[in-house]
């Protein structure tokens, strides 16, 4: 599968790609520069925040759940007016969100980190009818919130840690049942797994930082297949369009040196894969 390029406005830390599926439009966030990017056919727009955003999912027609570095926000896409719902380590100035995603119940898992990277720093939470509650700490770098399209699975990552979890899943209200496990451990390779999301298959695309792809792997962890992209830090991936086929893939210039931008100058662009595989629908958030 070829890729083109989506958005080649460079991104510090591209990152959060969604596709809301009544609006037709595309988001994502430039996570450093505070930025929250929309795009509908050749129309590209920008909000700027005050602090770092970096995920969300709808509402309805035209409010968004923005996880910020304090906050969960509803925001209106209409003129960017926000309204506080909940605090998100509003008392820690030394962390911010990272990854997130809406679950099928209607709830949002939100991950925290450091925002220098310190080890532990973070935590992998979900907010649901009104309560924020952690989930798993402590959380290196919180990334890969996706779930099965059966509603059994819930997965997350540490980057740092270099494995991706799986989780069960309460069939009543989506809340973790036991204690996860393994779904694939990266230890010893060179493959950090970023963000993630799962097809209408059951089967995981996880963006791999450093690694310059996304890779596709069986509900059992079996890796399946990669698509190879144009810059090392690959960020995330969402699938979108009108059938669900087309893979949205943020990525970063964070990280790369001054050597590997020269020769990497789509670092930070959004880029898009038509695919042969049926996404799912990003899940509405109830608030």
């Amino acid at each position: 599968m070829s890729f083109e390029t989506f958005d080649n406005n460079p991104c510090k830390l591209g990152e959060g790609p969604l596709w809301h599926p009544t609006r037709q439009e595309v988001f994502w966030f430039d996570i450093i520069g505070k930025n929250l990017f929309a795009r509908k056919h050749d129309v590209v727009r920008h909000v700027e925040f005050d602090e770092h955003v970096s995920a969300a999912g709808w509402i309805d027609e035209d409010h968004l759940l923005v996880a910020s570095q304090t906050a969960l926000l509803k925001f209106q896409i209409s003129d960017g007016q926000t309204t506080h719902i909940a605090a998100l380590e509003s008392d820690n100035i030394l962390t911010r969100s990272n990854d997130g995603r809406a679950d099928p119940w209607g709830g949002f898992w939100i991950g925290t980190m450091s925002l220098n990277g310190e080890k532990d720093a973070g935590a992998i939470y979900r907010f649901y009818r009104g309560e924020l509650r952690v989930l798993y700490e402590p959380i290196t770098i919180s990334n890969a919130i996706c779930f099965s399209p059966d509603r059994q699975w819930g997965y997350c990552a540490d980057t740092v840690a270099a494995k991706i979890w799986r989780q069960k899943l309460a069939p009543a209200d989506g809340w973790p049942i036991g204690e996860p496990e393994i779904f694939i451990d990266f230890a010893g390779t060179d493959i950090y797994p970023d963000g993630a999301v799962c097809d209408a298959q059951g089967y995981l695309w996880n963006a791999q930082w450093g690694a310059g792809r996304v890779a596709r792997y069986a509900p059992h962890g079996e890796f399946i297949s990669a698509i190879d992209l144009p810059t090392d830090h690959i960020t995330c991936p969402a699938f979108g369009g009108d059938d669900l086929q087309t893979l949205f893939v943020t990525s970063a210039r964070e990280g790369l040196s001054k050597a590997q931008l020269l020769a990497q100058p789509q670092a930070g662009n959004v880029f898009k894969v038509q695919t042969d595989v049926i996404g799912q629908k990003e899940h509405q958030i109830v608030l």
